[in-house]
């Protein structure tokens, strides 16, 4: 489910002071503009190159056979990004940069190095291995950073963190192996047809079995470790000018270094290709695979930390934080408020949860010195977000919070009971009357207030409710 951008956008007009008028160049619809016509003539022309290259039957094989990874990749990179859902529109971007520009710029400099390099040695077998060694790791990973750079220099709200980087690079690399993978697989297709070869036993299949069934996450896993530098870099301080260029051009380094050994194993021998996939590339894929899903974790739990200080303030429901750090939770909530309410109540409460993780990595980067000068007025706007949205959002999250709570088994006491239990229970915020009832929360500006009507059923918008369900 698309979300809104996980920050409010800028006011046109600053407090107390009159419109601020931004040269020409400057305006959104403009640079807008600029970059959809440079993404628009890239493709167009990249278009061109590979139907010159494949011929329109070839070009048409290897569009419907390039296209059957693509779902699965964007699937995956999408949920990694599930936590704290970065806007379509910069997902969007990457994958067009991938597919249009830096395919583009690889083909045009590859070309061009390999028939210089040719020309120069007069050896145009050493040329060509020379070229894709060598050459195109260079080339290629600078040209899918460059959609990395862009995202961090000009979106930089919606850069975060190390899966923020992932994402973008991951999807930037599909693009760019969509593109190459048609180039292939066309050109396979054109051999067979000149030598008439068919069935399992053709060029294509051969090329469809090795780039697409056997290693569909080769430049994805290339260009994450460039997204890894950049994450790292967007986790700095802005004082530490020194990490935010390092590590990026480290990751850039080892993109290179990595896609340069898989290109070369070719030319290991018979089996050099099989032991360089099983040795190296795999558990390399499953090394990052690990380390992306663990640090997705490692955000819920920053949820789950940073989420009381506002419960204490009265923004949150003590439910909340739970809640908005489990993902079984949120989507238990949206699926409460699409079933009750409709589909725009689901997209309010995915909302809610953006801007809700949002401000806890706020909050979080500010306890550790990174939220930048504009800390107190980013997290009023995300306050204000979160306000406008409360109505139908919390009672979502409150239920999504019963739904989901693993049940804690209780100790019997030590005395035969008689009758019911009328003391207190002790859970998990304390100790509460029985039945547990929720506290209304109280606004840091208006002080009590009372719930509004209940949208979800004749229990009042909060309800009676209990976190952590017991059992006997």
């Amino acid at each position: 489910m698309a979300t809104s951008p996980p920050y409010p956008t800028r006011p046109s007009v600053p407090p107390g002071g009159r419109p601020r008028h931004a040269h020409w160049w400057q305006r959104r619809w403009v640079r807008y503009g600029a970059l959809i016509t440079l993404l628009a003539l890239s493709g167009l022309v990249i278009l061109a190159l590979v139907r010159r290259q494949t011929g329109t039957e070839g070009f048409l094989v290897g569009l419907g056979l390039a296209v059957l990874p693509v779902p699965l990749l964007m699937a995956a990179f999408r949920w990694l990004d599930r936590v704290e859902p970065g806007p379509w529109r910069n997902l969007l971007f990457a994958f067009a940069w991938g597919a249009c520009a830096a395919a583009l710029i690889a083909i045009v400099a590859n070309s061009f190095a390999t028939r210089w390099i040719a020309t120069s040695t007069a050896d145009p077998s050493s040329a060509d291995t020379l070229g894709a060694t060598v050459i195109a790791p260079i080339v290629e990973e600078s040209a899918k950073a460059a959609a990395l750079l862009l995202i961090f220099l000009f979106r930089r709200r919606d850069f975060t963190g190390i899966v923020d980087g992932v994402v973008i690079a991951g999807v930037t690399a599909t693009g760019f192996a969509f593109t190459e993978n048609i180039l292939y697989l066309g050109t396979a297709f054109g051999t067979d047809q000149m030598s008439g070869g068919q069935g399992i036993a053709s060029v294509t299949a051969a090329t469809f079995f090795v780039r697409v069934i056997m290693s569909p996450f080769a430049h994805p896993l290339f260009t994450v470790l460039t997204g890894i530098g950049f994450g790292l870099a967007a986790l700095s301080g802005d004082r530490q000018h020194l990490r935010r260029i390092l590590f990026p051009l480290a990751g850039l380094l080892l993109a290179m270094g990595m896609h340069a050994f898989w290109n070369g194993s070719s030319t290991f021998g018979e089996y050099g290709f099989f032991a360089v996939y099983g040795a190296f590339m795999v558990p390399a894929f499953g090394l990052l695979t690990w380390l992306v899903v663990s640090t997705r974790q490692r955000e819920l739990r920053t949820v789950r930390a940073e989420l009381p200080a506002y419960t204490a303030a009265g923004w949150l429901t003590p439910a909340e934080p739970y809640a908005l750090g489990s993902m079984r939770a949120r989507r238990l909530a949206r699926e409460y408020a699409r079933r009750h309410l409709g589909r725009q109540a689901a997209r309010t409460v995915a909302q809610y949860e953006a801007y809700a993780t949002s401000l806890a990595f706020l909050r979080h980067r500010g306890n550790r010195g990174r939220a930048g000068a504009d800390f107190v007025l980013r997290e009023q706007q995300l306050l204000h977000e979160l306000w406008r949205r409360r109505e139908t959002a919390q009672p979502a999250l409150d239920h999504a919070a019963r739904m989901s709570a693993p049940p804690m088994r209780m100790a019997a006491p030590p005395w035969p009971a008689h009758g019911p239990v009328h003391g207190p229970v002790h859970g998990v915020y304390g100790a509460q009357p029985h039945p547990v009832h929720p506290v209304h929360p109280v606004h840091p500006a208006q002080g009590r207030y009372a719930p509004p009507p209940g949208p979800y059923g004749s229990q009042g918008s909060y309800g009676p409710y209990n976190p952590y369900r017991t059992q006997p």
